[in-house]
């Protein structure tokens, strides 16, 4: 399986409903891969491959409520579209608890399952894409030593160079030589997008 662009999973026991479903989405240029089973799914998917799920909730053996259940035991955060043509409060309720991205009942719109593809699709895009920059920015803080780890704390705090200095027992223009090490090393040139960058990892 590529992991060239996004793609969306259909997984539905059901052949006709499982074309119709490849039909649908390929019909927005989107990438489909479907499967008669989440066991195949499961088989062939690559962590992290951007894109949607969309499972039928009901199909012999594994469910897509079990399906939803296993991806979250291995910590794969792929959005899963569950459709239902036997919705029930419990079932959706189970669903979104679970952290479904939401869920259909048949008969659906077309056009409002493709519209929520779609937000799929961006909403794993942009988490990847923020993941990626806070594995930068952690990178970055692991290459401060103690004392820059140190003065970065009490920098983001809004502390001055003199109150550091009296803080940790040491010179002015030695908290100054940390500060500009702490900025070289963290790739900034400003005291707000520094602090911008640590506040990103506590989101």
């Amino acid at each position: 399986m590529s992991r060239d662009g996004p793609t969306v999973y259909v997984i539905d026991d059901d052949d006709a409903v499982r074309q119709s479903l490849e039909w649908l989405i390929s019909s927005i240029d989107m990438k489909v891969v479907s499967f008669p089973s989440a066991t195949a799914f499961l088989d062939a998917y690559i962590p992290d491959q951007l894109g949607c799920l969309v499972t039928d909730v009901r199909m012999p053996g594994f469910s897509g409520l079990d399906l939803q259940d296993e991806l979250s035991r291995r910590g794969f955060d792929i959005p899963v579209i569950i459709i239902t043509g036997h919705g029930d409060v419990q079932t959706a309720v189970r669903a979104m608890k679970a952290g479904a991205y939401d869920f259909v009942e048949k008969p659906f719109n077309d056009q409002v399952l493709l519209d929520l593809v779609n937000r799929a699709v961006g909403d794993h895009i942009k988490a990847s894409q923020q993941r990626a920059e806070k594995a930068v920015v952690q990178a970055r803080l692991d290459s401060l030593t103690p004392r820059e780890l140190q003065v970065l704390e009490f920098i983001s705090t809004g502390n001055s160079n003199k109150k550091i200095a009296h803080t940790l027992d040491i010179s002015e223009k030695t908290v100054e030589a940390h500060r500009a090490k702490v900025m070289e090393k963290m790739h900034t040139k400003s005291l707000a997008e520094l602090v911008k960058m640590v506040m990103s990892l506590k989101d």
